[in-house]
């Protein structure tokens, strides 16, 4: 009798959202919208990223505030706490442990051409502090402590893991294979969701114009007028074609919400100009956001939920990730302290 072929394990994947602010229309078909399909295929362990937040000073009320409609938001989204892990960040201290450690393995030269610490100087001339420029040691924590497979990451955030990667070889290059060395795992669809009214520019919360952006939880007159005012260009034709960023990147948007092909839409819309495609994209995205809306309002009343599901998360976080960072410190050489 031959033995029973055991299962394959599932691949894990590791990713983190910062909680600073409204989450964006293009961070939900971005990221979020694609972990949410990772969770039946993949281990799936996703985080709140509040240490990195504090990069750019906080006002204390607005992040903890921020920080728990965040977590209800993403779970509202469809993160489900029974398949995946979902923690708050701060709330496992081996992510804060092992980025000192990484730290004095990365080099200076590496995190002087990262790119968003060029950019958020460049926006916080005034807070240009330390936190800002190890950021993407703190980032490499966050996904070596778990062993990671799969990353998922929108092509401007490539950056970023090839140093993760980088690290990860040269730590094991001196002590043998510590860490799994981890992959980009980059959307097929929805990958770059761009500004509606600069779409040269990729869509952010932080953006001064407020119709360049929408919010998850924008309500649906304020929905449909944001995109009533996107740029476009002066073919008054739907079709994607290079040069035309305005709508294609509608296009792109409608596309995620409805799973309709590029040649799909520019069949409906033959004929017809850009009012009626601007009036159609809004009305499917607010339709598509309408149930996490709701969802999102029930969540945000049960505060004992919230926790409940932070916690459990946050507990099996460190019992992962602390086995990690306990190689890690052997390796290095540091006196193990007695088990309480």
């Amino acid at each position: 009798m031959e033995p029973e072929n055991k299962a394959e394990p599932k691949k894990v994947v590791f990713s983190a959202i910062q909680p600073s602010g409204t989450i964006t229309l293009g961070n939900y078909l971005g990221a979020l919208k694609n972990w949410i399909a990772l969770q039946d295929r993949y281990d799936c362990i996703y985080a709140l990223a509040d240490l990195h937040t504090i990069t750019v000073r906080q006002d204390p009320a607005a992040f903890r505030r921020n920080t728990l409609e965040a977590y209800a938001l993403l779970l509202a989204c469809g993160i489900d706490p029974s398949k995946s892990l979902f923690f708050i960040q701060s709330h496992v201290p081996t992510h804060a442990q092992l980025a000192w450690i990484l730290d004095c393995y990365t080099q200076f030269g590496e995190l002087q051409r990262m790119t968003q610490f060029k950019d958020k100087s460049a926006k916080h001339p005034d807070n240009v502090n330390a936190g800002l420029f190890t950021y993407p040691s703190l980032m490499a924590a966050d996904i070596l402590l778990y062993q990671t497979d799969l990353v998922p990451v929108g092509v401007d955030q490539k950056q970023h893991l090839e140093l993760t990667r980088n690290i990860a070889e040269r730590f094991n290059g001196i002590y043998g294979p510590v860490f799994r060395i981890p992959d980009a795992l980059i959307p097929e669809k929805g990958a770059k969701i761009m500004s509606l009214q600069d779409p040269a520019k990729k869509m952010s919360k932080s953006d001064s114009n407020v119709n360049a952006s929408v919010a998850v939880l924008d309500r649906p007159d304020d929905i449909m007028r944001k995109f009533r005012r996107a740029v476009t260009d002066s073919e008054a034709c739907v079709r994607y074609a290079p040069g035309k960023n305005g709508i294609n990147n509608l296009m792109g948007i409608y596309s995620c919400v409805t799973g309709e092909t590029m040649a799909q839409i520019e069949a409906d819309f033959a004929g017809k100009g850009y009012g009626a495609f601007k009036a159609a994209v809004g009305e499917a995205v607010a339709e598509h956001l309408r149930p996490i809306q709701e969802r999102y309002a029930d969540y945000i009343k049960n505060r004992d939920y919230l926790e409940q599901c932070w916690n459990e998360s946050g507990q099996k976080a460190f019992s992962i990730s602390v086995r990690t960072l306990r190689k890690v410190m052997k390796k290095v050489g540091f006196l193990p302290p007695r088990r309480r």
